[in-house]
């Protein structure tokens, strides 16, 4: 059973991050990038306590002290992970919701490589494959298309998105060594220590600059609490299971099945945003699934 559960982790991880976009999304009008990107990070950290105060306390495990290595995987973590949500919700403003989280769902590749230089993680010859398939769905179907009147293709989403996605794998990579750097048989905790410190420090490092910078966009963020705590929990609850499958597997193959992410955004675009799918992106999803399957069989 425990072999399988990080699938289990995953999947319904990249659910709940599908449906925290989408919130984070409508809320750009009102509270700007920085304060929207806030968002997952101030209303998500009394969340994050309590997921990692529920763990220790059914396990009997007690909260582990963390060591200078720890704080500075966890800082890394903390920081890609800010600039990188930031970068998807400015690449939201000018691409729809479909598009720009396939782009950066480019991040299995970047992460893979990441994951061999600080983790030595080497993927098998299989999944390394299916990562390149994966991969290859997503370019297909997030290709910046050529305007009608001829003008130049837009590139500044695909950009934007595509290193978003490098920061989310290097964060995942940042996090990984955080849990491993705490040396806990238990998983679990491990994994909601990691997560209450990451959101602590960017709740400080985020509240901080927008006090120094857009103290109204703080205001207005707070006046905002109700859309704001749904998107805090289920950004809260999202990291929660993702760290629990980084803390069982590793990040290049988690993050490539993840990818079915891009499936329940097709399904919140078409339901929630009327926005059509074209051929094109119907093949690259094709490839993405097909990617996927062959992660889960590697």
């Amino acid at each position: 059973m425990m072999a399988y559960l990080w699938i289990l982790f995953t999947i319904v991880a990249s659910g709940g991050q599908t449906l925290r976009n989408a919130l984070q999304r409508d809320l750009i009008a009102e509270v700007g990038t920085v304060g929207a990107t806030h968002v997952r990070f101030l209303y998500g950290l009394p969340f994050g306590c309590l997921f990692l105060l529920i763990v220790s306390t059914a396990s009997g495990t007690a909260v582990p002290v963390p060591t200078g290595g720890f704080w500075l995987w966890t800082l890394g973590g903390a920081l890609a992970q800010i600039l990188a949500t930031g970068l998807m919700l400015q690449a939201m403003k000018s691409k729809s919701f479909l598009v720009t989280i396939a782009y950066t769902k480019t991040e299995p590749v970047q992460v893979a490589i990441f994951g061999i230089l600080f983790l030595s993680e080497v993927p098998s010859p299989m999944l390394a494959g299916a990562i390149v398939v994966a991969t290859a769905g997503v370019m297909i179907m997030s290709w910046p298309k050529a305007t009608a009147d001829g003008t130049a293709r837009d590139w500044t989403p695909a950009i934007l998105g595509t290193v978003s996605g490098g920061l989310f794998g290097l964060a995942a990579v940042c996090f990984k060594g955080g849990i491993q750097s705490l040396g806990l048989p238990n998983f679990l905790v491990a994994a909601s220590a990691t997560l209450a410190a990451g959101l602590g420090l960017q709740t400080l490092i985020l509240t901080g600059y927008l006090i120094a910078t857009d103290r109204a966009a703080l205001i207005k963020l707070f006046r905002a609490w109700r859309p704001s705590v749904m998107a805090g929990f289920l950004g809260a609850f999202a990291s929660q299971c993702w760290f629990a499958a980084f803390a069982l597997e590793p990040v290049a193959h988690v993050r490539t099945l993840g990818l079915v992410e891009i499936l329940f955004s097709l399904a919140v675009s078409h339901r929630l945003m009327s926005q059509i799918t074209s051929p094109r992106e119907g093949f690259g999803i094709a490839l993405l699934v097909v990617g996927v399957l062959v992660v889960l069989n590697a």
